[in-house]
């Protein structure tokens, strides 16, 4: 049964009283245990949710229950101490990660990604940075910052084409989800302890909703989106709506989408 069928979709008028019961009713501290941002949750040091959380975002689609299979073997293989790995392992070291892999995620882009961190964190304290150094004061979200990380991310003589796929950018026409997914756990200041809050140099307000079939379709259904294509566009079509219900903090609203895209109810 299609879940949206159990739900009456409220007047436009009340739509923001019943987003935001919804975000009281998912952006709960017994959401972490089934998502993603469980691993990063798994440490306190700001480095270590970074790596891992930055991975297991970019690893994030499909099942759910996969992607935490997936991320805690990742996990593993760094000793289950992201940072401290990335700063002193030695390039045979990395043999062990030739066995990795998540649905297209091969063995040359997680060889990729180890080289990328570990050559940043030797000249970077946070991952922070890399986004925020793109973006001006002015600036209303984050795309400055998503365009300018992954030509950086890019940004060597050896960089795998295959391993474009896999981390987005708006001049590619692409959502971004997994980026602005990964964005929203770092940058948003959550009082129910779910996103972390860790970086001060990029606003909440100017988060892009992190966009799947789940927000896609329950947007729709509220009458939040009108582009027929799917695409960085709608992004900035649906966060600009959210915007006009909560300008400091408009990503909330993705846990009501997404949980009553999911649950339903």
């Amino acid at each position: 049964m299609d879940k949206s069928l159990q739900i009456i979709w409220p007047q436009a008028s009340e739509r923001k009283a019943f987003l935001d019961a919804a975000v009281a009713r998912y952006n709960r501290a017994d959401f972490i245990a089934d998502d993603p941002i469980s691993v990063p949750h798994r440490f306190s040091g700001l480095q270590d949710r970074e790596i891992i959380g930055f991975w297991v975002a970019m690893l994030a689609w499909g099942n759910r229950k996969s992607i935490i299979q997936s991320a805690n073997k990742l996990c593993a293989l760094m000793d289950d101490a992201p940072y401290d790995f990335i700063q002193n392992h030695q390039e045979s070291d990395r043999a062990r990660f030739l066995s990795f892999k998540h649905r297209t995620f091969q063995s040359l882009d997680t060889l990729y990604f180890l080289e990328f961190f570990q050559q940043y964190y030797r000249k970077q304290a946070s991952l922070e940075h890399a986004f925020a150094r793109h973006l001006h004061a002015d600036d209303p979200t984050v795309e400055n910052a998503l365009v300018g990380f992954h030509r950086d991310f890019f940004d060597h003589p050896y960089a795998p084409e295959r391993t474009r796929k896999h981390v987005a950018t708006p001049e590619r026409g692409s959502t971004c989800k997994r980026l602005n997914m990964f964005l929203r756990w770092m940058v948003r200041k959550d009082p129910q302890g779910v996103d972390f809050g860790a970086w001060q140099r990029i606003r909440p307000s100017q988060l892009l909703i992190p966009l799947d079939v789940h927000v896609e379709r329950v947007a729709r259904q509220l009458g939040l989106l009108e582009r027929t294509q799917v695409d960085w566009r709608t992004v900035l079509e649906l966060s600009a709506q959210l915007r006009l219900l909560d300008p400091e903090d408009p990503v909330k609203y993705d846990f009501a989408l997404f949980g009553l895209g999911v649950v339903g109810v």
